[in-house]
């Protein structure tokens, strides 16, 4: 994989410290014992060296999923926001519905290359995501699926080793 263009490379250096990252779950089921996948993305983003700025477990209610979302991205400290789960193909999936209305930009490569990156590993099934991204109040937004390995894979590949770029370009100009 290429490390990138050097105006890219320049774009993250000048990227500042470390990213305040909202981790929100959305299921009808997990706890916080059982939230395997908000403990990966906790993990994940410690790791990187960036903070948690907040964390939360909302069921599959759109209204719910929405209202969290909107309110941390209006929050100081928190640079971006990423949820896992409601991006399938069920009728209690409704992240999508509840959080891309609210995009004021799509960054559409994210879903691209996640499918691209997760058919590699599953196969076709990878179809099945409706994982987007998108940016509200200047924030980027990430809409992950619910499972423990799709939150590693995104964040691993995609998230954490972009996100200083991606704060980079919404905060040069300033806010979209």
């Amino acid at each position: 994989m290429s490390a990138g263009s050097p105006s890219t490379e320049e774009h993250r250096a000048h990227a500042g410290g470390a990213v305040g990252f909202a981790l929100l779950t959305v299921s009808d089921t997990r706890r916080e014992d059982t939230d395997t996948s908000g403990t990966a993305m906790r993990e994940l983003v410690e790791a990187a060296g960036h903070r948690v700025h907040a964390t939360a477990i909302v069921p599959d209610e759109p209204a719910r999923v929405r209202a969290c979302v909107l309110a941390w991205a209006a929050e100081d400290g928190c640079d971006a926001i990423v949820t896992s789960g409601g991006t399938g193909l069920s009728a209690r999936d409704r992240t999508v519905e509840a959080i891309a209305g609210a995009f004021e930009a799509r960054i559409e490569g994210f879903g691209e290359l996640f499918r691209m990156l997760s058919f590699r590993e599953i196969g076709s099934a990878a179809i099945l995501t409706r994982a987007t991204a998108g940016v509200i109040s200047g924030r980027p937004v990430f809409l992950l699926p619910g499972s423990p390995h799709a939150v590693r894979l995104a964040l691993g590949s995609l998230v954490i080793p972009e996100i200083g770029h991606v704060l980079f370009e919404l905060r040069r100009q300033g806010s979209r």
